[in-house]
């Protein structure tokens, strides 16, 4: 999945939005097993910043780049983005849901149902959406991640509404994807256990 020369790195980079300036002149680099929490009050750009990794924010100055990845594809197309929306259809089932989400990105079905039992939703495979708690809902969105195998997670508050239980898991889950090389940047005003993660504080750009 990842190659030891993997490095996700910004130079002088430029948020604007609604014609604001969010943030400038940020840089990090973040290596294969390493994780890069970023910090700080609301409106400083976390989200903004996640955004613009994943392709889905327009750079306003500098660039990022994903070294050692797949040359064959574009970065956003080597990450998993977990935004505060779930980006899931009510009447779907939960496995039809991550069945859905496999074979878009290049999965299987054996992976799918692997990744409902990786978030414990064995036992709602069958139920719609719809009828899902906020918490159930959220592993659902979590499963895409185990579900197909991507080097680099961008993960927005991925807490949020997860129970105990639950954050334990998601923490096990992402020691694994570090432990295998892969990469993490995480937005959280929580503790995601990551011990030995870089730190990153927008609003006071200092990387810790």
């Amino acid at each position: 999945m990842t190659t030891s020369d993997l490095r996700l790195s910004a130079r002088d980079l430029a948020c604007e939005r609604g014609g604001r300036l969010v943030f400038e002149r940020l840089e990090f680099g973040v290596a294969a097993g390493e994780a890069l929490v970023l910090t700080g009050p609301n409106g400083s750009g976390k989200s903004s910043l996640l955004r613009q990794i994943a392709g889905l924010l327009e750079v306003a100055r500098g660039q990022i780049d994903l070294a050692g990845g797949d040359p064959e594809r574009g970065l956003g197309e080597q990450a998993h983005y977990l935004g505060h929306l779930d980006a899931l259809k009510p009447s779907m089932s939960v496995l039809e849901t991550i069945r859905f989400w496999a074979l878009y990105l290049g999965g299987s079905a054996a992976a799918a149902e692997a990744a409902l039992d990786e978030m414990a939703l064995g036992d709602l495979a069958d139920l719609p959406v719809a009828y899902l708690s906020a918490g159930q809902r959220r592993r659902v969105a979590l499963a895409r991640l185990a579900a197909v195998p991507r080097p680099l997670w961008l993960l927005d508050e991925p807490t949020v509404a997860l129970d105990q239980a639950s954050v334990g898991r998601l923490r096990g889950f992402m020691a694994a994807h570090l432990a295998g090389g892969g990469i993490i940047v995480a937005a959280t005003h929580l503790d995601l256990g990551l011990g030995s993660a870089k730190s990153l504080r927008l609003g006071a750009e200092e990387i810790a």
